[in-house]
C-alpha cells in the first residue's frame, strides 16, 4: 500500500478546500513536501488546480525546487492539453503525468500520451459524485466544476483499453470533511478496474484505514496531513498491525 501525499496547488501555494471548493491558501507548497518526504512519503502528488485558466510557471517552479530535496516519486497535473504540456511536466522534473479535464474532453490525447512516455508514466484522473436518483457513479472535470456525459464504469474501460497506467480516483463529496474514505466507490471502482487504484478524499481518522481493500494500489491523504492532525509513520504502522504491505522509511 502506497501512502500518497496529495498537495492541491494555486501559484506557489499549497490550498485545501471541502469538496474541491471553498479552497484556503495553507502555505508553501514545497516547504510541505520537504517535510512529508522527511517523514517517510512514499510519493507525492502535485495538482494545479488553476492550470487550465492562469499561467503554469508557479506549479514549473515548485516542481523544479522540490525535486532538488525530494526524492521520491512525484505525479503531478493540471491543465495537459497535448504533448507539449506533457513534455514540460517531465522537463522540469515530473516522474508520472495525471490527465482528467482534456481526456475527458478528447480521450484520443491518451493514445498519444501512452505512446511518447509509456502507460507506467501516465496516470488518469478521476473526480466523481453519485447521482442518488439513477444511482450511477458522474464523472466531473476542472477539480470537480463540470459534470461530463461519462459514466464511470464506461470510462474505465475506455481509458484502460487506451493504455493508462493507473487510475487516481477522488471523491468530491468525500473531499477535505475527513469523515472517512468513500467505501462504496472504492468496491466500484475495484470492481470494475485491475488497474493500480490510488483512492482519494475522506481520510481524517486510523481508524479510517479499517476499511480499506488490500485490493487497494495506495490512499492519497491531504488534510489530515497538512493540518497535523495524522503523522505518516502512524498510517503506517496502523497498516502493518492490519497485514498490509507498507514501504519502509
Amino acid at each position: 500500500m502506497r501512502i500518497v501525499s496529495r498537495l492541491d496547488i494555486k501559484n506557489d501555494f499549497l490550498i485545501k478546500g471541502l469538496a474541491l471548493e471553498g479552497l484556503r491558501k495553507l502555505g508553501n507548497a514545497n516547504d510541505f513536501a520537504k517535510k512529508y518526504y522527511k517523514s517517510g512519503i512514499d510519493e507525492i502528488i502535485y495538482i494545479d488546480t488553476v492550470a487550465s485558466l492562469y499561467s503554469r510557471e508557479g506549479i514549473f517552479k515548485i516542481l523544479m525546487d522540490t525535486v532538488q530535496e525530494v526524492f521520491v516519486p512525484i505525479t503531478v497535473g493540471g491543465g495537459i492539453r497535448n504533448v507539449e504540456d506533457a513534455y514540460k511536466y517531465f522537463d522540469h522534473g515530473a516522474d508520472k503525468i495525471f490527465i482528467n479535464t482534456a481526456a475527458v474532453e478528447n480521450p484520443k490525447i491518451i493514445d498519444k500520451l501512452v505512446s511518447k512516455f509509456g502507460s507506467a508514466n501516465i496516470t488518469l484522473s478521476i473526480e466523481t459524485i453519485k447521482d442518488q436518483e439513477d444511482e450511477t457513479w458522474g464523472v466531473y472535470t476542472s477539480n470537480g466544476r463540470d459534470k461530463s456525459n461519462k459514466e464511470l464504469s464506461d470510462w474505465v474501460s475506455e481509458a484502460t483499453d487506451r493504455g493508462v497506467g493507473e487510475i487516481f480516483i477522488t471523491s468530491v463529496n468525500f473531499d477535505g470533511f475527513q469523515k472517512g474514505f468513500d467505501i462504496e466507490l472504492m468496491l466500484n471502482i475495484l470492481e470494475i478496474s485491475n488497474l493500480p487504484i490510488v483512492l482519494s478524499g475522506g481520510f481524517g481518522e486510523i481508524n479510517h484505514l479499517e476499511n480499506l481493500s488490500q485490493k487497494l494500489s495506495g490512499i492519497a491523504i491531504g488534510s489530515s496531513f497538512h493540518y497535523g492532525k495524522i503523522e505518516i509513520q502512524e498510517v503506517k504502522d496502523k497498516l502493518k498491525t492490519m497485514n498490509y504491505e507498507v514501504r519502509n522509511e
